[in-house]
């Protein structure tokens, strides 16, 4: 396993020091273990921080010009990415996750080694803003650090952060919108073009229907509205899903995790913040709004997981809960420990249990469920989780495993968008949602599952980053679907081969 070169100096030291847990979170969506993960994030880490001094050691400072490379965090990622390809390459495959096995031989891709003008276009945006922009951006949006926090490590004034960001953002929507209209795309693409900037420069703008059904067919013009809307959300996850690709949005996810965990510990701002400053209230409503969704997820689970522990009077030995997955929750906490100036990372002691991995440290995993990214919808396999074990009534008909709600949210004459939420009754580290559609109709999309369909009938399969799901918990995905007449009906669902009541 290779070393991680030794820290040059404090300004390095701290640099590592912050990006460490960052790459070893990603390793770890990358691999099928956890020795594999710290492995790939060692070497990653290193030939990421050697590129790292290669740039900075040949940039002229001073002079303004923009630098074409990515952020720090950014580029060790794309480190990880790219050293796991070379395991795949060198016939050390069998170490990798087998979903990232199949993207790095699809053409997805080969997007990111391929021609400048068909690379995804988050990451040409990214790499035409100046430096400092797009620290200032990667690390408030993608790592969903507090502002004051991102203020002090880029050295910048608290009180103007929020608007330095404001400003950068815009800057970063029209790099994307001009690497649009640069990249190749065909007459269809290059007539909405326009039209998709017109409509995304204003919240309160409708989308024509047309467009809407263009987006729901166009990759391409889909990943340019995602990082042209700026005050919908969508920012984060097209930075992540076009810088990063495979499990981008799965880090990002796990990245917001991390940083729930630090205004959970009450320390949001980090050990030298200024309890005084004006601007910190301005900052803190600003993180309300942006993380508001996020928080209101993590306290329904926490509720679901009260739920699940107490007891029901079943007379049957319930299990504990399962803990967030290992591809759910972040790998290490905010502030990993590093080896000071001039130490080798690998001589330093063994890390506490409640303290962040150093490097060198396996990340702390639990089993992962065995998923295939393209299922056999039928037949389902047994529910997996726990169960009350309840004494059946003769006679009585068995309850059903979950409750569906199932949504139409859009439609149009050639097909439309729905919405499923389940609730389940039951602990699951796994899940397949099977239905019926209508005869003719056609999955062409699915998001926050797999999906797979044989005729009519289709089964969702769970991402990586939710799969764990508490007994009372819910569970959601949603779907375009190309149709055949004006039918929008989806029946028979089943969770993990047992019927489910549609409510």
């Amino acid at each position: 396993m290779p070393d991680l070169p030794s820290p040059q100096d404090a300004t390095e030291a701290a640099l590592f020091s912050e990006c460490w847990d960052a790459v070893l979170s990603y390793a770890d969506l990358c691999t099928a273990g956890s020795s594999a993960a710290a492995e790939l994030a060692r070497e990653a880490f290193a030939e990421g921080i050697r590129e790292l001094r290669a740039a900075e050691s040949g940039s002229v400072r001073g002079t303004g010009r923009r630098s074409s490379r990515l952020p720090r965090v950014p580029l060790l990622l794309t480190a990880v990415r790219t050293t796991a390809a070379a395991w795949e390459k060198d016939g050390q495959g069998h170490k990798l996750d087998p979903e990232l096995r199949l993207w790095l031989h699809s053409d997805e891709a080969a997007r990111y080694t391929g021609p400048p003008l068909e690379r995804p276009i988050a990451l040409r945006g990214l790499r035409d803003l100046q430096q400092a922009d797009a620290e200032l951006l990667w690390l408030a949006e993608a790592e969903a650090l507090p502002l004051p926090l991102v203020a002090r490590r880029l050295g910048l004034d608290p009180a103007t952060t929020a608007d330095e960001l404001a400003q950068v953002s815009r800057l970063f929507r029209d790099r994307c919108h001009r690497n649009h209209l640069d990249s190749p795309m065909d007459a269809e693409c290059r007539s909405y073009a326009r039209l998709l900037d017109a409509v995304t420069r204003s919240p309160a703008a409708d989308t024509p229907e047309d467009l809407s059904r263009h987006l729901a067919t166009c990759r391409q013009c889909a990943e340019a509205a995602a990082c042209l809307r700026l005050n919908t959300g969508t920012l984060p996850g097209a930075l992540a899903g076009g810088v990063i690709g495979w499990g981008g949005l799965a880090y990002l996810e796990r990245r917001r995790r991390a940083a729930e965990v630090r205004l959970g510990a009450g320390n949001p701002d980090g050990p030298d913040a200024d309890h005084d400053d004006p601007a910190r209230g301005r900052d803190r409503k600003a993180r309300v709004v942006r993380h508001g969704p996020m928080a209101a997820a993590v306290l329904v689970s926490l509720l679901a997981l009260a739920v699940s522990l107490m007891p029901f009077g079943d007379g049957g030995d319930s299990g504990t809960p399962a803990a967030d997955n290992d591809r759910g929750g972040p790998v290490a906490a905010p502030a990993p420990s590093l080896p000071p100036v001039g130490t080798a990372p690998s001589g330093s002691a063994g890390p506490d249990p409640s303290s962040p991995s150093p490097p060198g440290a396996a990340p702390s995993r639990t089993a992962r469920p065995s998923r295939t990214a393209d299922p056999t919808p039928e037949p389902d396999p047994e529910p997996q989780g726990t169960s009350s074990g309840a004494a059946k009534t003769p006679g009585a008909d068995p309850p059903a495993a979950c409750q569906v709600d199932y949504d139409v949210l859009n439609q149009w004459p050639e097909g439309y968008q729905a919405a499923v939420t389940v609730t389940t009754r039951h602990t699951l580290d796994g899940w397949r949602v099977a239905f019926t559609v209508p005869e003719g109709h056609r999955v062409t999309h699915m998001w926050d599952a797999s999906v797979h369909q044989t005729g009519g009938r289709v089964t969702a399969t769970a991402a990586d980053y939710n799969a764990a799901v508490a007994a009372g918990g819910h569970l959601s995905f949603g779907f375009l679907t190309a149709r055949q007449g004006s039918d929008t009906r989806a029946y028979d669902f089943t969770l993990n081969g047992r019927v489910c009541e549609v409510a």
